[in-house]
C-alpha cells in the first residue's frame, strides 16, 4: 500500500512545477513523529542540507501542509529540519484509507508568493479559496456571532441596501476569517459574476503596495483595488504607525465608496484600541456597521463540535459532543484541534468515538477553572523562556525578550480581564505597544513560520500545564 509520504509527494507533484519539485522536494525523506510538547501527530521532513531545509521552509512550507491535511483527512503540523530519520514508518492503513474531509485549509502564503522582482509584471490577484472550507452554510451561529453574520450576509445581498461599510471584531479563532471568505466566496459564486471582489489583510496590503512602488507600478496597484465593488480587509491593526499605508488605504476607500461600492473590516481589537492612526480613516472605521464577534456560549460550542464532525464524515455522538462542549471554551480553533485528535486516535486504535476516548484525550485541550492569572502567566513564561520578569520588562530588542513579552501580552489578553493599558503598564509599555507585539505573536503563528509553530506549541504547554487534571 502507498505510504502516506508517497500520497503527499504526488499531490506537490500535481501542484509544483518539475524543477521546483525535482530540486526541493525529491530529496527530502519523512517521518511520522509525535510532537512531546503537545502530543499531536507531526510529519517530520529530513532535508539533505541546512541550505535546503531553510529554502523548502520559506518555499513550500504551505503546498507542503496542505498536501499533508488533505492526505490524512484533517490537520497535521509539518516540521523541516537537517538530516536524516532514524525510523521512517506509514500510518497505520485505517488511517492511510480514511475519507479526506469535504473542506481543507487552504495553503497559507509563504515568502516567495509576496517577493517580487523590480521591473517584471506584478500579481495583484486574490488568492484563491475552497468555498466548501470557507461558506456561510458551514458557518455555525450563534448567540455570540448572529450579529456579526446577519452583517455579512448583508453586505452579499440588497437587502439592506444601507450597510456598505462593516467592521468585524474579535479575539482569535472566533470566526472573523471564516466570515470574511465566505463573503468572498458568495459574491464570487451566487450569481456576482460582474462583482469585482478583494480579499487580502492589511499586510498584504502594504507589502503589495511597498512591491508597486519598487517596480514603479503604483498605478496600475491604485487600478486594481480602486475599481472594486467589495474590498474585504483583514487585520487593520497592522496599518498602526504606518502613515503612508495609510494614506494609500483611505485613498482607496475613498474611491470603493465614491463609485457606490463595500468596505468591510476585521481586526482582532476594538476600533476604539487602534492608535497611531490617520484621524480620517480612524473615522471610517468607525463609521460603519460594528459587529462584535464573543467566544461561543455551550450550546454553540456543541453544534460545532457536531458540524466539524460532519465535514470529517463522523458522526459525533450527543453526550462525547456534550462532553467536550463543557471542557473546551477558548475558541474554534482549539475545538477543531480538539475534535481532529479525538478523530485520529480513534482511527489509529480502531475504535468507536466514546465518552472514554473524549476523557482520555481531554486533559491536552480543557481550559475550565484555568489556572492563568496574570501573575502565573508571567511566572510560567519566565520558566518557559529562563527569564526574570525584570529581563522581560527591560527595553533590551533581543529576539528572546521580545518573543517571552509578547507571550505575556497575548496570554494576558486572553486569559485575564486586564486592559491593554494594565497590561502594557507592569512592564512600562504603551497600550500601543501591546497591541503590537500581540499582533505580531498572531501573525507569525498565522503564517505557520517556525518561530510561529514553535510560540504555538509553548503558548500550548503553558495552558496545558495550567489546567486541571481528570
Amino acid at each position: 500500500m502507498q505510504n502516506m509520504w508517497s500520497q503527499i509527494q504526488t499531490q506537490l507533484g500535481n501542484v509544483l512545477t518539475p524543477g521546483n519539485y525535482k530540486v526541493w522536494i525529491a530529496p527530502l525523506q519523512a517521518e511520522f513523529i509525535t510532537d512531546s510538547g503537545s502530543g499531536d501527530l507531526c510529519l517530520q521532513l529530513y532535508a539533505p542540507t541546512e541550505y535546503v531545509a531553510m529554502k523548502v521552509k520559506e518555499r513550500f512550507l504551505g503546498d507542503i501542509q496542505q498536501a499533508a491535511c488533505s492526505a490524512v483527512g484533517g490537520e497535521l503540523a509539518v516540521n523541516i529540519v537537517c538530516g536524516k530519520p532514524e525510523r521512517p514508518l506509514e500510518l497505520p492503513a485505517s488511517v492511510v484509507a480514511a475519507p479526506a474531509p469535504i473542506g481543507i485549509a487552504p495553503a497559507r502564503p509563504g515568502p516567495a508568493e509576496s517577493s517580487v522582482q523590480i521591473g517584471l509584471p506584478l500579481n495583484y490577484s486574490v488568492k484563491s479559496i475552497n468555498p466548501d472550507k470557507y461558506s456561510f452554510d458551514s458557518f455555525v451561529v450563534g448567540p455570540s456571532n448572529e450579529l456579526a453574520y446577519a452583517a455579512a450576509r448583508s453586505i452579499c445581498s440588497q437587502d439592506m441596501p444601507d450597510v456598505n461599510t462593516l467592521f468585524l471584531a474579535s479575539g482569535p479563532g472566533l470566526g472573523k476569517t471564516h466570515l470574511m471568505q465566505s463573503m468572498l466566496a458568495s459574491l464570487r459564486n451566487e450569481g456576482y459574476s460582474r462583482c469585482k471582489v478583494a480579499c487580502l489583510t492589511a499586510e498584504e496590503f502594504g507589502t503589495r503596495m511597498i512591491a508597486a512602488i519598487k517596480a514603479r507600478d503604483t498605478e496600475r496597484f491604485k487600478a486594481v483595488y480602486r475599481d472594486v465593488d467589495v474590498l474585504l480587509l483583514e487585520d487593520i491593526q497592522f496599518l498602526q504607525g504606518k502613515e503612508k499605508m495609510q494614506d494609500e488605504v483611505l485613498s482607496t476607500i475613498k474611491s470603493i465608496r465614491d463609485h457606490g461600492g463595500r468596505v468591510v473590516f476585521s481586526s482582532s481589537f476594538m476600533p476604539q484600541d487602534l492608535h497611531d492612526l490617520d484621524s480620517q480613516l480612524a473615522s471610517r472605521f468607525c463609521s460603519g456597521f460594528f459587529a462584535q464577534i464573543a467566544p461561543p456560549c455551550f450550546e454553540t460550542r456543541k453544534n460545532i463540535f457536531q458540524q466539524k464532525a460532519r465535514i470529517h464524515h463522523i458522526c459525533l455522538p450527543d453526550p462525547v459532543a456534550e462532553f467536550l462542549a463543557e471542557h473546551v471554551q477558548n475558541d474554534v480553533r482549539r475545538i477543531e484541534s480538539c475534535l481532529h485528535n479525538l478523530i485520529l486516535q480513534a482511527r489509529m486504535l480502531n475504535r468507536e468515538i466514546s465518552l472514554d476516548l473524549a476523557v482520555s484525550l481531554l486533559e491536552q485541550y480543557s481550559d475550565r477553572e484555568s489556572g492563568l492569572d496574570f501573575n502565573s502567566i508571567i511566572r510560567m513564561v519566565c520558566r518557559a523562556f529562563g527569564l526574570k520578569k525584570e529581563e522581560i520588562a527591560s527595553k533590551t530588542r533581543r529576539s528572546n525578550y521580545v518573543s517571552a513579552r509578547n507571550a505575556i501580552f497575548f496570554l494576558a489578553r486572553k486569559h485575564t480581564d486586564m486592559t491593554l493599558a494594565e497590561i502594557g503598564r507592569a512592564f512600562n509599555r504603551s497600550h500601543t505597544t501591546v497591541i503590537k507585539g500581540i499582533s505580531s505573536l498572531e501573525r507569525e503563528i498565522n503564517r505557520g513560520s517556525p518561530q510561529g509553530t514553535q510560540m504555538l506549541k509553548t503558548i500550548e504547554l503553558i495552558e496545558k500545564n495550567s489546567q486541571p487534571t481528570f
